[in-house]
């Protein structure tokens, strides 16, 4: 098992109930800082679009106000979803960001379009099928930030030379493909779709071509931490999160709510199994249950680094979640 292991931290930027938008993206900030000064080396934000629960549309604006407001923890996307944009305008926010903040921006990708399909149309000004032209997507990316001599007429200014890093991400196994023949990074995006991240890991370790950026392969997953003083505690605040997954399984749009005692008369059933079934690989209870499961997964998988996401409703009781995840991990 890995000693040392990166820990970093993923944000979707819900809006809490009662909280304006601004809110949100003050709490966002906030919470960047936080993470910066316990150790953690990333702070990644999400892209979604057409959804009043969350502010992570302008995936690159937030990315450029995180770190603007922290110091030195690297800021990056979670993902950039490579369909809804032109890769020489991502090329050139990101590169634009690294030329003021050399050294702090990762570019992870995706190939979902972060929204419902009519949506996606509408973030789409070429209407045919960008999410095949992915791959191709993905390499003018690498090509955009690389030397300026292996590139074309059309270059990404500023971007050449500055070569960002860029992380494929996934949540079934076709991106895990995609990472290994590049020799990329691979995110798993385990925190809602656990179900073929065992499948994605074999793939892309199997496949694995090393590169000019990696000379062996490097697997992160993203889950779900929900810690606390006491496994007791920590199963009432899991109340925020299945809500936040019950959200997504109804296709509704509530703001992040408060825990509750029990989720018994808000679900029914077949919700209740849908929501747990895409939130199942997360790490719930006190310092000691939590350092357990941890580390059973790392015996069981053996990761380069965990990306941590908590739906966890007061942000005092957040940082403190992702403090003790922190500290399980130092030691």
């Amino acid at each position: 098992m890995k000693t040392q292991l990166p820990v970093s931290a993923l944000n979707l930027a819900p809006i809490r109930q009662g909280q304006t938008q601004s809110d949100a993206i003050e709490a966002l900030v906030d919470l960047a800082q936080a993470v910066e000064e316990m150790g953690y080396i990333r702070y990644w934000i999400a892209e979604h679009h057409n959804s009043p629960s969350l502010v992570s549309s302008a995936t690159a604006i937030l990315i450029k106000h995180t770190l603007e407001h922290t110091e030195k923890i690297r800021v990056g996307s979670g993902g950039i979803m490579l369909p809804n944009h032109a890769p020489l305008v991502v090329a050139e926010q990101f590169g634009t960001m690294a030329t003021i903040y050399p050294g702090r921006v990762d570019l992870g990708l995706g190939r979902a379009p972060g929204t419902d399909m009519r949506t996606a149309s509408a973030l789409r000004r070429n209407k045919s099928d960008s999410l095949y032209t992915f791959p191709e997507d993905v390499q003018s990316l690498l090509d955009y930030f690389g030397p300026e001599q292996k590139q074309g007429h059309v270059k990404a200014y500023p971007g050449v030379g500055t070569n960002v890093p860029i992380y494929i991400l996934g949540s079934s196994t076709d991106s895990a493909y995609l990472a290994a023949k590049l020799g990329l990074p691979y995110a798993f995006a385990s925190h809602f779709a656990p179900q073929q991240m065992e499948m994605a890991m074999m793939i892309y370790r199997e496949k694995f071509q090393p590169s000019e950026y990696l000379s062996e392969p490097y697997m992160m997953v993203c889950l779900n931490v929900i810690a606390a003083e006491t496994d007791e505690e920590a199963r009432r605040e899991l109340t925020t999160m299945q809500q936040f997954f019950l959200n997504v399984v109804r296709g509704s749009s509530s703001p992040l709510q408060p825990p509750v005692d029990s989720m018994d008369n808000i679900w029914m059933p077949h919700e209740k199994e849908a929501a747990q079934s895409m939130s199942r690989l997360t790490f719930l209870g006190s310092k000691e249950t939590v350092r357990d499961q941890y580390k059973r997964f790392q015996e069981a998988y053996n990761v380069d680094e965990i990306m941590v996401v908590s739906y966890i409703f007061d942000p005092d009781k957040q940082k403190r979640s992702y403090q003790i995840f922190k500290d399980i991990v130092d030691e």
